[in-house]
């Protein structure tokens, strides 16, 4: 098997400029014949050379140092590089220099100096010049201060040649006119965002997926800087680095945010476009040596593609069945079609009728041990599942030749269990975090104050991977297990903002004051978290309530 390929650092500069109603960005047509993009509309840039991180370079640089800029893009050191590539590839291809001279004022480019830099650029291109000694004979600057950080792409893996981009923008320089070198790039033209998309929708433009998201995210700016305000602010700056994946419809490019993302590359790491981007009832997954997934066929509102049923195990071993789904016989079928062994021991993350009433079918064809935990309150629960054995908190179970420790985490239900794959660092959630949603926490089983408490306890964990009872396997848990807090503290903070300004309010007022970011359609499931979050305050002795109305205390 060939080694995979590493992707090699590389720097793009999108230079602005305001227009009337609108800013406009360059865009450079590469030559047909170019071994990478031919014939795409592009931004100038290329590879970061060995010769950007001369320390001689570093020291022309104005307003920017190493040790900021690599703390910008998240690298130990050499950071500046990206920024010097960037200015250095946008000269060589654009004929813009963005720098200071010798005065410290932004370099313009007359008439008389026109000629000289122009030869330079052409020896600079031709490897006879370089980009520091330029610098230093004409007594310039760079303007690295100028440019801001915007974004970073990585080439999907299983490309031959990859690349990992580091974006960056600018306003264009005045009294400079762009010139395209008429040997890797064509043509150039200044464009509205919104123009180029739309002429790439008409084919006109050949845009590279990567080009289209920049572009999309400079269309939603009106100034350029607007644009160098939103590059410079505070926000998270994940990679985006697409990967291959299968669909029944053909081949599929998924990025970051797509629920597939994480799993495609741990299922896929050589990037082969194997694994899948879809779920399919009744169709098994294997996720890892020990585990497989299979998903029953209920989807839904609140169940999403369906309930994902893990078998943990092997014929050696036998197997364990997390979470054995509603009673539907196909789906039971299913399960023990897919397990590589006998199954022996079915567990459940909750009693949800989603999740556990398929365990008595199940028992009753496989004569296996069921294990879980009753709910506090009988409300909206299986009352069909009586475990063969009660688990508690911390306990350790040997299951298909593996070790699963049981956390408890109450709050969607009072019986809620996650189950970690110790060797595999992999947390089985139940309902407890949901892939595209948040789940309902329903009085008086579900507990907010729980729910919450049981989340936090989770930072303590080694968990390498989320497996949700719906969806995919998700990645960075701690990071997603963060972002529902956020959402839950979020929501607490407008219901107490609401009541504020209300004085006093029932819980069916509140809902579309609360939810206004909510299709009215799910109002009714809303207004039992909605309760969640009151009977939270209520407790904590920031609300209170009387005769059905509900006013904040705090």
């Amino acid at each position: 098997m060939a080694a995979p390929v590493v992707p090699r650092p590389a720097a793009t500069l999108v230079l602005l400029r305001d227009a009337h109603a609108h800013c406009e960005v360059l865009l450079l047509r590469r030559a047909d014949r170019a071994t990478f993009a031919g014939g795409a509309y592009v931004f100038p840039g290329g590879a970061v050379d060995a010769a950007d991180h001369d320390p001689a370079l570093a020291g022309l640089c104005r307003g920017l140092d190493d040790a900021h800029a690599s703390r910008a893009l998240g690298v130990p050191d050499g950071g500046l590089a990206y920024w010097i590539a960037a200015a250095r590839e946008c000269f060589e291809e654009a004929g813009l220099l963005l720098a200071y001279d010798a005065a410290g004022a932004p370099l313009t480019i007359e008439r008389e100096r026109s000629a000289e830099l122009a030869a330079a650029r052409r020896a600079m291109v031709g490897g006879r010049l370089p980009f520091v000694e330029l610098l230093r004979s004409a007594r310039l600057t760079l303007a690295t201060d100028r440019i801001a950080y915007l974004d970073r792409w990585i080439t999907q893996a299983g490309r031959p040649r990859r690349f990992d981009t580091r974006f960056f923008v600018a306003r264009a320089p005045e009294r400079q006119v762009a010139e395209h070198d008429g040997a890797e790039l064509m043509h150039h033209e200044w464009l509205a965002p919104a123009i180029a998309l739309e002429r790439g929708r008409r084919g006109e433009l050949d845009l590279l997926y990567p080009t289209i998201k920049t572009l999309e995210t400079l269309a939603r700016f009106r100034t350029v800087d607007e644009i160098l305000a939103h590059a410079r602010s505070e926000r998270p700056l994940p990679p985006m680095a697409p990967r291959r994946a299968a669909s029944r419809e053909g081949p599929r490019v998924l990025f970051p945010g797509d629920f597939a993302y994480a799993e495609v590359g741990k299922l896929d790491p050589a990037g082969a476009g194997v694994a899948s981007c879809e779920i399919v009832p009744g169709v098994p997954v294997r996720l890892s040596e020990r585990v497989v997934r299979v998903t029953a066929a209920n989807p839904g509102m609140m169940t999403g593609p369906g309930t994902n049923t893990y078998l943990i195990g092997d014929a050696s071993t036998g197997v364990a069945v997390i979470d054995p789904g509603p009673p539907i016989e196909a789906h039971v079928d299913a399960v023990i079609a897919a397990a590589p062994g006998p199954i022996r021991m079915i567990l459940c993350t909750h009693t949800h009728v989603d999740h556990s009433p398929a365990a008595a079918l199940l028992r009753l064809r496989t004569g296996a041990t069921t294990l879980g935990m009753l709910a506090r309150h009988p409300e909206r629960q299986d009352a069909t599942f009586h475990p063969d054995r009660t688990l508690g908190h911390g306990e350790r179970v040997a299951a298909g030749g593996a070790t699963l420790r049981v956390i408890h985490t109450p709050g969607h239900a009072s019986n809620q269990l996650c189950y970690l794959l110790e060797e595999e660092r992999l947390l089985f959630t139940g309902d407890h975090v949901m892939q595209g949603s948040t789940v309902i926490i329903n009085p008086p089983d579900g507990d907010m104050a729980e729910y919450i408490a049981s989340l936090e306890a989770l930072f303590a964990e080694d968990i390498a991977y989320l497996a949700p009872g719906h969806g995919f396997l998700m990645g960075s848990p701690h990071e997603m297990i963060e972002r529902v807090i956020i959402h839950r503290r979020d929501r607490e903070n407008k219901v107490l903002a609401r009541l504020r300004a209300a004085g006093t309010a029932t819980l069916e007022a509140l809902v579309p004051a609360v939810y206004d970011d909510v299709p009215p359609q799910r109002h009714g499931i809303a207004t039992r978290s909605l309760l969640a979050h009151l009977v939270k305050l209520e407790r904590e002795g920031r609300a209170r309530s009387a005769d059905g109305r509900w006013a904040a205390l705090a």
